[in-house]
């Protein structure tokens, strides 16, 4: 199979238009049982590394309750899922972004047509008149916030607001790549579903179904293999330019905080001029290796703060970088110093 192309790639379903979801049973029937309770949550973070279906899983949710906006329905004693057919008007309504009662809160561009760093706070405040009108059929509103990890002081702080005071057959699903960069404000007033990265077989399914390949294909299952639970890293790898990167990333992370420049160089030199897709490949390899460290670190608070620090650090550099369409050599000894330093605390 060749490498996918960038037209190919952006003919990968979109998570509004994805009715397939690859794993994550027990934190999918999680949500059917708070949706069938007495008193269904106001509010869900999914948390979980990026790339493993938490957006599809929220879709899903979505879905699935304006489709069924009665909890006590038959039908939804019944269903052994969240999934609703792709031929449901309410699937075809989400995938053509034509539901009114679904608002979807993520970066947006500036007036310069720059996507954002961040979420603003005036797309936050969108909810308080979004939850103040009338809902159409069924009378549920849900918000999906793609990610709370991209929200400013500010816009945490409105979004909060909402929580403090939600209203009547209100739903926000709020997806969450780290729960450490979340505040515990916002923490504490969700419940928490933790999704785990998907097992080697579940990815290689799931960019079989994106490519319209088979699992047993050698590129895919080498994705696979290398892709750490998340589906979004194997589609990146398909290339084998991707591949090769990234393990020379993997073995600079190993080494730390020892330091190579010649490796560091090379590394950079492989990411100059090289397309975005690499450039995102080679942070969610940083980012998945500051994840690991962050769970190993027993709860020790000065090394998670540490690690927390150069999460926020890097990832400001890696959009600054991608934005403004910087130097990448730079970058990357940027990014080692502040891992190394993380690293001997």
């Amino acid at each position: 199979m060749s490498p996918q192309s960038d037209e190919e790639a952006a003919e990968r379903p979109h998570p509004r238009e994805n009715t397939l979801l690859f794993g994550h049973m027990l934190a999918e029937q999680a949500l059917l049982s708070a949706y069938r309770s007495a008193r269904v949550p106001h509010a869900f973070l999914l948390i979980g590394p990026r790339g493993i279906g938490k957006a599809t899983l929220a879709y899903r949710m979505a879905r699935f309750v304006l489709a069924h906006p009665d909890p006590a329905a038959t039908e939804v004693a019944a269903a052994t899922s969240l999934a609703v057919e792709s031929s449901h008007r309410m699937a075809r309504r989400i995938a053509a972004q034509a539901q009114g009662d679904l608002l979807v809160l993520e970066r947006t561009p500036n007036e310069k047509g720059v996507l954002r760093q961040q979420i603003s706070v005036d797309d936050v405040r969108r909810t308080v008149s979004f939850f103040g009108s009338t809902a159409g059929e069924g009378g549920w509103r849900i918000a999906i916030v793609d990610a709370v990890d991209e929200l400013n002081r500010s816009s945490a702080n409105a979004l909060l607001k909402v929580l403090e005071e939600p209203p009547q057959r209100a739903l926000l699903l709020l997806i969450c790549h780290s729960a450490a960069r979340v505040p515990a404000t916002l923490r504490s007033r969700c419940r928490m579903v933790t999704l785990r990265p998907l097992s080697e077989a579940d990815v290689a399914k799931a960019v079989a179904s994106a490519t319209g390949a088979t699992a047993a294909d050698p590129q895919i299952a080498a994705a696979a293999a290398a892709a750490e639970g998340s589906v979004a890293r194997a589609l990146a790898l398909l290339d084998e330019d991707a591949l090769a990167l990234r393990q020379q990333a993997l073995d600079l992370l190993h080494a730390l905080p020892k330091l190579d420049p010649n490796a560091l160089h090379a590394l950079g030199d492989a990411l100059a001029g090289s397309d975005v897709a690499l450039l995102t490949g080679f942070v969610d390899t940083v980012n998945a290796w500051l994840s690991r460290h962050v769970e190993n670190s027993g709860g020790e608070i000065g090394q998670m703060a540490r690690f927390a620090e150069a999460w926020e650090r890097i990832n400001a550099a890696a959009d600054d970088t991608q934005t403004y369409n910087l130097e990448r050599k730079p970058f990357v000894f940027n990014v080692f110093g502040l891992l190394a330093e993380a690293t001997r605390g």
